[in-house]
C-alpha cells in the first residue's frame, strides 16, 4: 500500500512539471477540435434529415349509418416541426428529454473515445521524459508497431461497438444498466491504456509477464482511472496523468524483472 501510495504521489508531482502540463493541453485541445468539428457534420446532417417531414392522419366518422373518412396531410418544414413537437407539453418533455440524456451521454462516451485515441499518440514522449527524470537505468525496449496498432484498435472498437449490443437488454433493468452502459467503454479504455504503455516500455515477453502475474492489479488501476474519466471533460486532461501513472507501475517492475534476470 506504501508502494502505491509514493507511485500516485511521484504520478501527480510529475504531472505538474511544465513538460507534462504542455502535454496535458494537447489531448484537451485536440479533441475539442475533432469533436467540434464532428459535431458540425452531424448537426448539418440531422437537420437537413429534421428538415422536412410528412405528417397525415385519418378520421372516419358515422353520420346516418354512413361512414365518412376525412383525411389529413401536411408537411412539417424547418422550425415548423419544431413547433409541432413543441406544441404539446408531453412531447415537449419528452422531446428535450431524449435530446439531452442521449446527447449528453454519448458525447462523455464519445469524449473518452477521442481522448484514448489522441493520448496514443503522445504516449512515447511522455514515457521518455518519465524515464529521463526517473528510470534513466531502464531502456525503453518496445514492441509496437503502426500495423498492429491499428488492427488491434480496430479490433478492441468492433469487441466494444459487440458488446454494446450484446447487453441492450440489460439497459432498461436499474443499477445493472449502470453496469451494462459502462463495461463496454471500460473494456476499450482498459486494453488501449495497457497496450499503449507497455508496448512503448516494455520488451513483449516482458509485457505478457506483468499482464499475466498482475492483472488483477491493473484492472484495478485502469477501472478507477476509468471512473475519473466519467467526470464530464476530466478526460481531457487527465489522460497524460493516467499514462504517468501506469508508466511507473510498468517502469518499477520492468526494472525489478531485469535486475532479478541479472
Amino acid at each position: 500500500m506504501n508502494s502505491e501510495n509514493s507511485t500516485l504521489s511521484l504520478s501527480i508531482k510529475d504531472l505538474f512539471t511544465s513538460r507534462m502540463i504542455k502535454y496535458s493541453l494537447m489531448p484537451f485541445v485536440l479533441s475539442m477540435l475533432i469533436m467540434y468539428a464532428l459535431f458540425f457534420i452531424v448537426a448539418g446532417a440531422g437537420l437537413e434529415q429534421f428538415g422536412s417531414m410528412d405528417v397525415s392522419s385519418t378520421q372516419t366518422t358515422m353520420e346516418n349509418g354512413i361512414p365518412h373518412t376525412e383525411s389529413f396531410a401536411a408537411t412539417l418544414e424547418g422550425t415548423a416541426l419544431i413547433k409541432f413537437l413543441m406544441s404539446s407539453a408531453i412531447t415537449s418533455w419528452i422531446a428535450t428529454f431524449l435530446v439531452y440524456t442521449i446527447g449528453s451521454f454519448l458525447t462523455l462516451y464519445f469524449s473518452i473515445f477521442v481522448a484514448l485515441i489522441v493520448i496514443g499518440f503522445l504516449t512515447p514522449l511522455i514515457l521518455k521524459e518519465l524515464q529521463r527524470r526517473h528510470y534513466p537505468d531502464v531502456e525503453m525496449i518496445g514492441h509496437s508497431n503502426v500495423a498492429e496498432a491499428l488492427f488491434l484498435t480496430l479490433k478492441w472498437a468492433i469487441t466494444m461497438v459487440l458488446l454494446f449490443l450484446v447487453l441492450i437488454p440489460f439497459y432498461f433493468i436499474p443499477l445493472l444498466n449502470i453496469v451494462a452502459f459502462n463495461l463496454p467503454l471500460y473494456y476499450f479504455f482498459h486494453k488501449m491504456m495497457i497496450y499503449d504503455v507497455a508496448s512503448t516500455i516494455c520488451a513483449r515477453d516482458e509485457g505478457v509477464r506483468i499482464k499475466f502475474f498482475h492483472a488483477s492489479t491493473l484492472r484495478l488501476k485502469t477501472l478507477g482511472l476509468y471512473l475519473i474519466s466519467l467526470i464530464p471533460f476530466v478526460i481531457f486532461f487527465a489522460s497524460v496523468f493516467y499514462v504517468i501513472y501506469l508508466g511507473h507501475s510498468y517502469f518499477l517492475e520492468v526494472r525489478k524483472m531485469r535486475e532479478e534476470a541479472y
